[in-house]
């Protein structure tokens, strides 16, 4: 320990009661900063294996939903422009939350429906289960685009946080280990 880390003190009861305190109030502070850091390195893991398996999921899901747009081209013909024609407004939307951990806030993204299918009967005479096939696997994968899209974003914003509460914890408990 060198010099300039010493508190020149004059040795007395009270000296002693306060050095206490100031002792009590670095233990506290040292395990809120080891709880946050636990906390957010917990968090931090689940994001990432979630992350990692939405991923996994993500590419079947996608060959699925392309798969069965050929077949429902294939079986009802060309329908692109009768779909483009009757939109006039989004059915699946996104609505934006905040989630709390720690005391980092984290965006977290969630979709709706909204109306009514304006295409249910699309292709009631030729090819109507390959188009409901078609919607069911990219309703799939649009839900799980935003669920990536909110693991994705919410990443970062725990990743600097995670750091900086890491690297105090570390600091304090080096302190700690000299004295």
């Amino acid at each position: 320990m060198s010099g300039k880390d010493r508190i020149e003190i004059f040795p007395s009861r009270m000296a002693q009661t306060i050095m206490k305190a100031r002792l009590k109030g670095a233990q506290t502070g040292r395990n809120l900063l080891k709880k946050k850091s636990d906390a957010l390195t917990l968090r931090f893991r689940q994001i990432l294996k979630k992350i990692i398996e939405t991923k996994m999921l993500m590419g079947e899901v996608m060959r699925e939903a392309a798969f069965s747009l050929a077949e429902a081209k294939f079986t009802a013909g060309d329908f692109s422009t009768t779909v483009i024609q009757n939109v006039n407004k989004a059915q699946v939307k996104i609505r934006a939350k905040k989630d709390n951990v720690a005391g980092v806030t984290l965006p977290v993204f969630e979709h709706y429906h909204e109306g009514t299918d304006s295409y249910e009967l699309t292709g009631l005479a030729r090819g109507g289960e390959q188009l409901a096939k078609l919607k069911r696997n990219y309703a799939k994968a649009v839900e799980l685009l935003v669920e990536l899209a909110s693991l994705q974003s919410s990443f970062p914003g725990l990743n600097a946080p995670l750091l900086i509460s890491s690297q105090s914890w570390m600091r304090e408990s080096e302190k700690s280990s000299t004295d």
